[in-house]
């Protein structure tokens, strides 16, 4: 303990081949409640408290029995619906490799690919009541860019679920910093009946990332 009685938490030297920058990475990963919980209650990620938060405040999970995952590895994010909807037939995509889940079918590959909405779409069986989108584009450093890309797999996750959600169903999705685009919002608009932005609690302060979160699908025009 420090002299102010407060636990400074763990630091970490830098090694040789180590950047400053994964230095204050790995030591941030090392005192960061959410990493330290999800070790603790067997989540494969930190990420999985953003939904469980997410859907404590908007009731997604629960009443869901058709989910699509979009950049579902390493797969918290399906781990949350699996617990929380234990009957949901859930499929997911992504293009690292993702271990197993029981109830859940997974496909590496690459979400903006032709075929993918068709694979997706069949391995369910049925119209989706839930799409659900942690994906953000690899950044390159340049904000701008790095909007745009992110902004990309966000219009095409938000057009997969107008095409495939059954009335009534939900779109979640990562946006950056500002929120969604002025366009893919008003998309959204006109096909569900409400769309809002939140930040959960284990989303990063110094992150710009925040999620749209659209429900009441209206159905297909």
């Amino acid at each position: 303990m420090s002299r102010s009685g407060k636990d400074p938490g763990v630091r970490v030297k830098t090694a040789r081949k180590r950047t400053q920058s994964s230095t204050k990475w790995l030591q941030r990963q090392l005192n960061d409640p959410y990493v330290k919980a999800a070790k603790a209650q067997g989540w494969r990620s930190r990420a999985a408290f953003k939904l469980i938060e997410l859907d404590d405040k908007f009731g997604l999970v629960k009443q869901s029995r058709r989910v699509v995952d979009l950049g579902i590895a390493p797969g918290g994010w399906s781990q949350v619906v699996r617990q929380r909807s234990p009957m949901a037939r859930v499929v997911g995509i992504d293009l690292l490799p993702t271990d197993p889940i029981e109830g859940v079918t997974i496909f590496q590959m690459d979400f903006m690919a032709d075929e993918a909405p068709a694979a997706l779409a069949g391995a369910l069986d049925g119209a989706p009541d839930l799409v659900i989108s942690d994906m953000a584009a690899n950044t390159v450093g340049h904000k701008q860019t790095d909007h745009l890309r992110t902004m990309g797999l966000v219009e095409t996750a938000a057009d997969f679920a107008i095409e495939h959600l059954a009335p009534g169903g939900a779109f979640v999705a990562k946006v950056l910093a500002g929120g969604t685009d002025a366009d893919l919002l008003a998309l959204l608009k006109q096909h569900f009946t409400t769309v809002k932005h939140a930040k959960p609690p284990a989303s990063r302060k110094d992150s710009s990332e925040w999620y749209v979160i659209a429900q009441g699908f209206k159905g297909a025009a």
